[in-house]
């Protein structure tokens, strides 16, 4: 099954180099819950875009990886209605890895509900 328009999640959707991460913790406005730290800010860019750091002290990369794809399909599925266009990173705190998938989801919900300040 392949995905079209909005439902996919390409190359441009995603902070890649560690430059942009750095910039962005530099500069967002920070948001934090029990398990997630998120770093927002606008951008000039045509669409929004996503970076996930879960450090290797969170759980084996079963759990890691885990944690990047729910966070992924949360960020894919809602894309299309973040506006303006921002920049946000997502920081999985150790507590992260014992969430379940609908409470790690209803979490970041209310996170990313924050206006950029």
């Amino acid at each position: 099954m392949s995905l079209r328009g909005t439902e996919r999640f390409p190359k441009s959707a995603r902070l890649l180099k560690r430059a942009e991460f750095l910039k962005l913790s530099r500069s967002g406005a920070k948001f934090q819950s029990a398990n997630f730290v998120v770093i927002r800010s606008a951008n000039n860019g045509c669409e929004s875009r996503l970076g996930i750091t879960v450090s290797g002290k969170v759980g084996n990369s079963v759990v890691r990886n885990r944690i990047k794809r729910r966070v992924r399909e949360l960020f894919r599925c809602r894309r299309a209605g973040l506006c303006p266009t921002v920049d946000i990173l997502v920081i999985a705190r150790k507590s992260a890895a014992s969430l379940a998938g609908e409470n790690m989801v209803n979490e970041l919900q209310r996170v990313l509900a924050n206006p950029i300040i």
